[in-house]
């Protein structure tokens, strides 16, 4: 049996001549936590209202354990998990509630143990009403309703947007132990830096189109960065770094840097430097340089 738990050949939807993805191929084995990385607008959305049959394709094919997804099939429903960007539940209805109506439409016997793991983990109060909870708040029973069923394949649109550094580093922890237990997980998000942290994989999107896929030891390797030099010097700096220049002015410099720090640090010795900041670096920035 393949490794293969999702894979999508050339996907494309537009509406009406509105482009939403010219051209998604990607593909993720068991254990994947696969970084979906791009601007806000670029196609993650998109992509993945596809991958949950949110909406009709214009072409391109998308498949599921080596099978054509059929996301009407409840069998499959049973296997996948989704936590889109924005949670619309049953305002009336107390989270306990939710959770039990949820619960009801799985076989497992185990969902009421990993319920329970789930809402201590996520510090849940259940007898609140959906309509009184805080973004965060909201966002934490959607992870719960996304993972108590324990799914193969975990679809996450954003899923950190309104929790605090505090729940995303135990909701990072919680998916670390679903790919320990094997889940494939597609994880999307315009932050680098989130993403990177627990992903093994990353692939870009921009304007609909996947540019690039890498491992991200290597994206991370590279440790770009941007660089702003403000000296009296600043021409010969220029031809002395030999770095890719992002924006300039008389005396000022910003670079798009990838230089180890000790030789950086080494050449700038040279000079009289009247100011230095080092900063990160934009997602787009980042890869039109490493893929350029």
């Amino acid at each position: 049996m393949s490794n293969c738990i999702l894979k999508i050949e050339h996907l494309k939807k537009y509406y009406g001549n509105i482009k939403g993805v010219e051209d998604v191929s990607l593909q993720l084995n068991k254990g994947d936590i696969y970084g979906f990385i791009g601007p806000n607008g670029a196609g993650k959305s998109t992509t993945i209202r596809s991958i949950m049959g949110l909406i009709n394709i214009t072409s391109g094919e998308i498949f599921f354990n080596d099978k054509p997804l059929d996301m009407e099939d409840i069998s499959i429903k049973e296997k996948i998990g989704y936590l889109p960007s924005e949670i619309n539940l049953y305002d009336d209805m107390l989270v306990k509630e939710m959770f039990d109506y949820h619960a009801s439409f799985y076989q497992k016997k185990t969902i009421s143990k990993r319920r329970k793991e789930l809402v201590k983990l996520l510090k849940i109060d259940e007898s609140k009403k959906i309509e009184d909870l805080s973004l965060g708040n909201l966002k934490k029973v959607g992870i719960v309703l996304a993972l108590m069923h324990e799914p193969e394949l975990l679809i996450l649109d954003e899923p950190t947007s309104g929790l605090d550094p505090l729940m995303q580093s135990i909701f990072h922890n919680i998916l670390l132990e679903e790919k320990e237990k094997g889940t494939t997980i597609l994880y999307s998000s315009h932050v680098l830096s989130e993403v990177s942290s627990i992903s093994n994989k990353i692939g870009f999107i921009k304007d609909g189109i996947i540019i690039k896929e890498d491992l991200i030891e290597n994206i991370l390797k590279n440790n770009f960065t941007y660089l702003t030099i403000s000296s009296k010097d600043i021409d010969t700096i220029k031809k002395d770094l030999s770095l890719t220049i992002k924006k300039e002015s008389d005396k000022e410099v910003t670079f798009i840097n990838n230089m180890n720090i000790n030789d950086l640090i080494e050449k700038l010795s040279h000079y009289k430097i009247d100011k230095l900041l080092v900063e990160n670096i934009s997602l787009e920035d980042l890869f039109e340089n490493y893929y350029k």
